[in-house]
């Protein structure tokens, strides 16, 4: 399998798909059957070839650092190519995206009645950037990927949205490009750094690794790099697009929010931020792990009094994936291997969770907690599942949250014990607000007589609702399965961040000239 470019050939796929789509022409709505098939089949297929690259993929300590690599010219004068590879890291996080989009592809059959050949191409579109962002090595190429995501994405919140979408899908653009034009001058700065040394420029990630960058300079670029990824993940104070953009977005815009877009922002702080400006991420590894802290204990404290349903997942999520960053700032193997796990298990949890949250707004046409109750007696199926991504998302031991949040808060605790004291109050904040929205929707009395005739899961539902709960119980029966791939990609680049000591910043000679002169 090595000798197929599966990598291109996954990223290509849903393209030529939606320029299928293209051809498919509208006939006031008679060919949504048509289109909503050919969609979730090029979304299948694309996910099958995940599985191939996870089964050829050799998880072993000596094998090449990445593999199924394809690398072409593009642009060789500024030394920009496509280059594109995969270690374990990587490879997770394609496979969640391939898991993940033809599920969002069946939820939009009930919820999406408008422009369903747009919506389509869009989604088509959508998965093909995010499987771009966690392939390239070309960090121009990446970078290309990574903004071009928000395309997608914007006209998804915009269009298929609710009541105040143009408000979100606006707010959601200006915060993440803003993070991404500081990156974009960091990656040009990178380039030029490299031709000032070897006398041409380069966007090769792994020669990049390689450079010795003065400290002045790994200062400003990793603030530009890290900017642009903590305003993704999101972290506090740079969370609040986000609820905004999943309260607003259609469902299967939330599922893929939350399940993978946000990771783009913990693959970037891992494969770029701390490897490419290692003194500058130890130096300022302590002011993320406080920002993350900050993230999980106010967004647990926030989920708590949310009346909306997908209002506390979206605040759920700032609190989990302040867990994330909080293992990345340990940068140990422990904390790293935590982070990547959580972010895969948060992917699966949160995803189920924005589900559910759809199916009972397409049945009821509200979000508001106060509206249900009782749904146990009439959904025993969906309460069911429910309870188990309740019980996943809160991190039971035996699901697949406990083994991201365990591994994060014993990598935490070796490198600094006072963050894991604060993280813990989050795990406890979590089945608070958790269990709660469980027992005030599921137990009690049915009050509400709309509630009383409510049907309970269909099959294309289970379909859905189904995998996602197999695979949170999966993922914490057998965490090795997605561990082991993961491994050596986490301790090459433990390795290189710890090889190098903390940045000191020195104040410059003029300034210190001044402060002596005052003193004196």
């Amino acid at each position: 399998m090595n000798g197929l470019p599966l990598l291109s050939i996954a990223i290509l796929l849903p393209i030529i798909g939606s320029v299928l789509l293209l051809l498919v022409p509208n006939r006031d709505g008679s060919k949504d059957g048509l289109v909503r098939n050919l969609t979730l089949a090029i979304s299948l297929v694309t996910f099958g070839v995940t599985l191939m690259l996870w089964a050829g993929f050799d998880p072993s300590a000596g094998a090449p650092a990445f593999q199924f690599v394809e690398r072409h010219a593009w642009i060789p004068a500024f030394g920009i190519d496509y280059y594109v590879g995969i270690d374990g890291l990587s490879l997770m996080l394609l496979v969640l995206t391939g898991f993940l989009t033809p599920l969002a592809l069946l939820t939009s059959w009930e919820s999406v009645e408008k422009h369903v050949k747009e919506f389509s191409i869009f989604m088509l579109v959508l998965e093909a950037s995010m499987l771009g962002v966690f392939s390239a090595l070309d960090i121009f190429l990446f970078y290309i990927f990574w903004d071009f995501v928000l395309i997608p994405m914007y006209f998804l919140i915009g269009i298929w949205g609710y009541d105040q979408r143009i408000y979100a899908a606006v707010k959601f653009i200006l915060y993440t490009m803003a993070g991404s034009v500081l990156m974009l001058v960091a990656i040009i700065g990178l380039s030029w750094v490299h031709q000032s040394v070897t006398g041409e420029y380069s966007f090769d990630l792994l020669k990049l690794y390689e450079l010795q960058i003065p400290a002045g300079t790994q200062y400003w670029m990793f603030l530009a790099f890290t900017l642009a990824f903590i305003i993704k993940v999101p972290l506090f104070p740079f969370h609040t697009w986000l609820p905004d953009a999943h309260v607003q977005a259609p469902t299967p815009g939330s599922v893929i929010l939350a399940g993978v877009m946000l990771k783009m922002g913990g693959y970037g702080l891992i494969r770029f931020a701390f490897p490419l400006f290692p003194e500058a991420a130890l130096y300022f590894a302590p002011l993320l792990a406080t920002l993350s802290v900050i993230a999980i204990v106010y967004g647990a404290l926030v989920a708590m009094v949310q009346p909306d349903m997908k209002k506390l997942v979206a605040y759920s999520s700032v609190s989990h994936m302040g867990f994330v960053v909080l293992g990345i700032a340990a940068f140990n193997m422990q904390g790293l291997q935590g982070a990547s796990y959580q972010m895969l298990a948060h992917g699966v949890s949160t995803g189920g969770l924005f589900c559910i949250v759809g199916m009972l707004s397409d049945r009821r046409h509200t979000r508001q907690i106060s509206e249900f109750g009782g749904l146990k007696t009439v959904m025993p199926r969906l309460t069911a599942v429910m309870l188990i991504l309740t019980l996943s998302s809160i991190g039971l031991p035996g699901m697949n949250g406990f083994i991201g949040e365990f591994l994060i808060m014993l990598g935490a605790f070796k490198w600094d014990p006072r963050f894991v004291v604060v993280a813990a109050l989050g795990v406890i904040l979590s089945a608070v607000y958790m269990l709660w929205l469980f027992q005030r929707v599921f137990y009690g009395k049915i009050t509400n007589s709309h509630n009383a005739d409510l049907k309970d899961l269909s099959f294309r539902e289970w379909a859905i609702i189904g995998p996602l709960a197999a695979v949170s119980i999966g993922m914490g029966v057998v965490p090795n399965l997605f561990l082991k791939p993961m491994e050596p990609a986490i301790q090459r680049l433990v390795d290189r961040v710890q090889a190098h000591q903390p940045l000191v910043v020195e104040k410059p000679a003029a300034t210190s000239a001044i402060v002596a002169e005052v003193a004196r």
